[in-house]
Order: C-alpha cells, then sequence, then structure tokens
C-alpha cells in the first residue's frame, strides 16, 4: 500500500472539492444568473418578446458580439427562446420561456435586496478597507 503526502491529500481534496461545486445546482444557476448582461436581458425579457435590435438598444453597453454570446447560453438553458422570421433582414425575437419566467420571482428578490442593504454591504466594505491590521 502506497502512503500519500501530505500534498498528494490536499490535492486530491482540492479536485473533490471543485468536483462538488460544479455539480452543485446553486452555484451553477448562481454562476449563470451572475454572468454580466443576464440580468439586464432577464429585466427586459419580463416586459415581453423583444427584437434583437431593441435588446441591442437597451443594453448599449453590450457588443453584439456580447449580447448574442449570452442569448444563445439563455437559450441553452432553456430560459430564453428565439424566434426568426424569414423577412429581409431577418426578424429575429427574444422571450423567456416558461422556464425563464419561474426565474423572475428569485430576481425580482435578489434586486429588492441588493436595493435594501447595497448602503451596508458599501460600509463594510469602506470600515474594512479603513481599519488597522
Amino acid at each position: 500500500m502506497t502512503t500519500q503526502s501530505a500534498a498528494q491529500r490536499q490535492a486530491e481534496v482540492r479536485v473533490s472539492h471543485r468536483a462538488r461545486f460544479a455539480a452543485c445546482p446553486t452555484n451553477r444557476l448562481l454562476d449563470r444568473i451572475g454572468d454580466k448582461w443576464v440580468g439586464l436581458i432577464l429585466k427586459e425579457l419580463a416586459e415581453g418578446r423583444c427584437r434583437y435590435g431593441e435588446l441591442a438598444r437597451t443594453i448599449a453597453g453590450a457588443s453584439q458580439k456580447m449580447l448574442t454570446q449570452t442569448l444563445r447560453n439563455l437559450e441553452r438553458d432553456g430560459l430564453v427562446s428565439r424566434t426568426v422570421t424569414p423577412a429581409v433582414p431577418a426578424r429575429v425575437d427574444y422571450e423567456l420561456t416558461p422556464l425563464g419566467r419561474s426565474l423572475l420571482p428569485v430576481i425580482r428578490a435578489v434586486t429588492e435586496w441588493a436595493e435594501r442593504h447595497i448602503d451596508e454591504v458599501d460600509a463594510a466594505h469602506e470600515a474594512y478597507d479603513t481599519r488597522e491590521r
């Protein structure tokens, strides 16, 4: 029987932790909704179906590449549906799926919490950053 060094045991623990972290549904969801443009896209689509161009104008800070990539990821996750209507130019509409709509109360709760407590979080940051160590 081969004995392991402390470094080998620690490496195994890290690998195991990463596997549990990657499989955790909460971490996976927070990772997805924590992407930079997701919150704004979900907020816009909560109002109803929206054309790509309208989203691009509303979320002006997102590049075309990032907006498209984020919408594709949300579509892949089953949160957004994409409809292409043949025309010149082609019309592309996005809307929340029932699964995406079921996420809205969670997003609203996080938004309300953030709006209610962000001053406390900022004060805690300031206190932490200015304390003597």
